[in-house]
């Protein structure tokens, strides 16, 4: 399976999701940006998004990729840094381990309807995890995601680094991805 090829066609993405990354976290960056992803969505059949309502993930996901190609896949890094800040998520984490775990919870309350994917964190040592990427979302985009989420929780005099591992990656057509993150 390769990015932006949703796992399954049932898929969907709760429409907030989409206001919320386009209008708040893109939009961060530049107005031709949010513009950039209102005409993407356009072109997959989201014309004007609601917040109550579901979209098919796939038509995101083709979003996506337009961005990436549009504006260089690098801004799906930096949209991926974007999302803690501006995500419905769970409840305060206090730490890097609790604050990882909790990105598994904000995917499920965003999406719905059949094969969804997962991101699952498992503890190395007291400062050190590894977080399998297991969705249809590029590299770029997991790896910003992650990499603000160990920064928001680690302590101050922390460095943040994130290394993808491992022979499996969804560049080379796999469908999971595990980074290293250290703090």
């Amino acid at each position: 399976m390769a990015p932006y090829e949703a796992f399954d066609e049932g898929v969907e993405v709760h429409g907030q999701t989409i206001l919320t990354v386009v209008d708040d976290a893109l939009a961060r960056f530049s107005e031709s940006y949010r513009e950039t992803a209102y005409n993407a969505l356009a072109a997959n059949g989201i014309d004007d998004p609601s917040p109550d309502e579901w979209y098919p993930q796939q038509a995101w996901l083709n979003t996506f990729e337009a961005i990436a190609a549009e504006l260089e896949p690098h801004i799906l890094d930096r949209l991926g840094e974007q999302i803690p800040d501006v995500a419905d998520w769970p409840a305060d984490p206090s730490t890097v381990a609790a604050g990882l775990r909790a990105v598994n919870d904000a995917y499920g309350r965003n999406h719905r309807g059949g094969d969804i994917g997962f991101y699952r964190f498992e503890s190395v040592d007291e400062r050190t995890g590894t977080v399998t990427c297991k969705n249809p979302y590029p590299c770029e985009f997991d790896r910003g995601l992650i990499r603000a989420v160990a920064r928001e929780y680690a302590p101050v005099e922390s460095f943040v680094f994130v290394e993808e591992d491992g022979d499996r990656c969804r560049r080379d057509g796999d469908d999971v991805c595990v980074y290293t993150v250290s703090w």
